[in-house]
């Protein structure tokens, strides 16, 4: 078996920043248990695997194409930033002819389009509703101890838990902060949640370049600690900070240790597009 394989750093124009994602292009169906055997040996936070839904179709010629997404632990519904990465490579690596390509997916059908030097993500926007605190007061005092606590929120749809830390803090705070996600999958075993978004107000722009908001973004439960940078997390994040700020069109920041830039514009139809830049890092054949 011969699979062509592309590492992209996505929501970035430079290398070795944003979110790495490896690619696959599959031109014939992989056996269901290769693709996590693909996904751990990739051992990034994510690996999409792209699939012909045709004999007919052809990665250059075709706009609509299978995509699955997997982390070294397991297959999860919806992940951005790989698909962000997908659509980089049909585009510039293999020279897809279209401007607007079509995945279906576990999170039913995205799009990803052309947009000058980035690429545009049509993603389903997921409300998060008001969480009492004491339900995930364990989870949340193991993860961030007793940093001051402004909002919760949860997301059924994604099972994310959302959390906004007080605006005294600035950004270099959570950036810094250091969270125990160790701890996390046994402190929350029931499954309610499977990922972890801290959040933070933005600040006026000054030296710095303004930003609407901040996150960090902690999935233990899917294998990954610390998620560079995250689109899923936007899809939920988009939706609180547009009824907080009262805007449709933000700038947001995602402050991991790489760090990464999304511009994000909630539509009228209840979705909402995520543009982002990315930067191909890694070309080749995996053989196994």
């Amino acid at each position: 078996m011969k699979l062509p394989v592309f590492v992209v750093d996505a929501f970035t124009a430079k290398a070795f920043r944003g979110n790495p994602a490896a690619v696959c292009l599959l031109e014939n169906k992989l056996d269901e248990d290769m693709h996590q055997k693909i996904a751990r040996e990739m051992n990034l936070s994510e690996t999409a695997f792209i699939r012909k839904l045709h004999p007919t179709d052809n990665f250059t010629q075709s706009s609509c194409f299978g995509l699955r997404w997997f982390t070294p632990a397991s297959e999860v519904p919806l992940c951005g930033h790989a698909t962000l990465a997908s659509a980089a490579v049909l585009f510039d690596k293999i020279k897809n002819v279209n401007n607007t390509l079509t995945f279906v997916t576990l999170s039913g059908e995205l799009k990803a389009r052309r947009a000058e030097d980035s690429i545009i993500l049509d993603l389903p926007v997921y409300p998060a509703h008001p969480q009492d605190f004491h339900e995930v007061e364990d989870l949340i005092k193991t993860a961030i101890g007793d940093t001051l606590v402004q909002d919760i929120r949860y997301s059924p749809d994604t099972r994310k838990l959302l959390v906004r830390l007080s605006d005294t803090y600035k950004r270099s705070f959570l950036e810094n902060l250091k969270v125990n996600t160790q701890d996390l999958p046994q402190v929350e075993n029931t499954g309610k949640v499977k990922g972890l978004i801290l959040t933070l107000k933005g600040e006026p722009g000054g030296q710095t370049q303004a930003f609407d908001f901040y996150s960090r973004y902690f999935a233990p439960w899917v294998g990954v600690a610390e998620d560079p940078v995250t689109g899923s997390a936007h899809a939920v994040l988009s939706s609180y900070w547009s009824q907080q700020l009262g805007k449709k069109d933000m700038h947001a920041f995602q402050c991991s240790h790489r760090g990464g830039e999304l511009e994000i514009s909630l539509r009228p139809d209840g979705r909402v597009d995520i543009r982002g830049s990315t930067a191909v890092v890694l070309e080749g054949t995996l053989t196994a």
